[in-house]
Parts: C-alpha cells; structure tokens; sequence
C-alpha cells in the first residue's frame, strides 16, 4: 500500500510539468501581441502629420496599454513557471531579472491586480477622450467595472495582508 501512496504521490507531483505548455503558450501570446503593436505603430506612421493631438493620445495610450499587457504577461509566464514547474537557471554571467525568483504566488496576484487595474485605468481615459460618442450610460459601465477592479485589488491586498499576520 505504501508503495501505490508513493508512486501515486511522485506522479501527482510530476503533474506540475501539465502546465509547462501553458507559460510557453504565454510566450507566443507574447509574439501575437509584440505583432499587433507594430502594426499600431506602422499604422499611424504614415498618417502622422495629418493626425489630431487627441487621436496621437489615444494611440499612444493604446501602446502603452499593450506594453503592460506584455509585462503582464512577461511577470506571469515566468513566475508562474518558477513557482509552479520548476526554477529558472541562470548562468551567473548572464542577465536575470532582479524579481525573478522573488515572487511568490501571493505577490504575483496583487501584481497581476495592479496591473489590470492600471490597464483598466488606460483604457477608462481612451474612453474619457472620446466621451462625446460613447453614451453615458456606457460610460457609467465603464467607471463602474474600472470601481470593481479597484476594489478587487485593494480587497485582495488586505486579504493577504490579514493572512501575514
């Protein structure tokens, strides 16, 4: 019996590797979006000089929105994978991200929380920008949804900080 409980205990541990695929299936999401943006980019080349200053904003911010995204996904691929799978060996030569190995599963969600509610804030002011064809009513949804995550996050924030004590 001993020996069924360990060798049901060893696979169930090695189940980790499951989600391996997943982090690297990340890193292509990664690729998807590093494209999308430098379509935005070579998209609004050519039309730059023609453009208004509110639109310039509104792409910029757009950039912006998916370079967090990027490092949102950067910070849960790797952290993730080092939490969940197995550590990140590093050459000591080489170049490694100083919160690599640093975060745990805790810190990772009110990092991953951060990170949506500043997406969300970026993408309440490309609604702000553009108020005057978005109806209120929409416009409430969109203040009451950005709320919701804020509150999500300082919830979540607290709750850790209770667990710590």
């Amino acid at each position: 019996m001993k020996r069924l409980e360990t060798t049901f205990e060893k696979a169930l541990y090695a189940s980790r590797w499951l989600l391996a695929p997943l982090y690297f299936g990340l890193s292509l999401a990664l690729v998807l979006l590093g494209i999308k943006f430098f379509q935005e980019v070579l998209h609004f080349f050519p039309i730059i000089f023609s453009t208004t200053e509110s639109d310039m904003v509104l792409v910029i911010l757009s950039l912006i929105d998916m370079s967090l995204v990027g490092g949102l996904i950067i910070m849960v691929m790797l952290s993730g994978y080092e939490n969940f799978v197995s550590r990140i060996d590093i050459d000591d030569g080489e170049e490694k991200l100083s919160w690599l190995g640093k975060l745990d599963s805790g810190s990772l969600k009110q990092k991953v929380a951060a990170s949506i509610v500043a997406i969300s804030s970026i993408h309440l002011l490309q609604k702000f920008m553009n108020a005057n064809e978005i109806s209120n009513d929409k416009l409430m949804w969109y203040v009451i949804i950005h709320i919701t995550f804020v509150l999500s996050a300082i919830g979540m924030a607290w709750v850790d900080k209770m667990n710590q004590h």
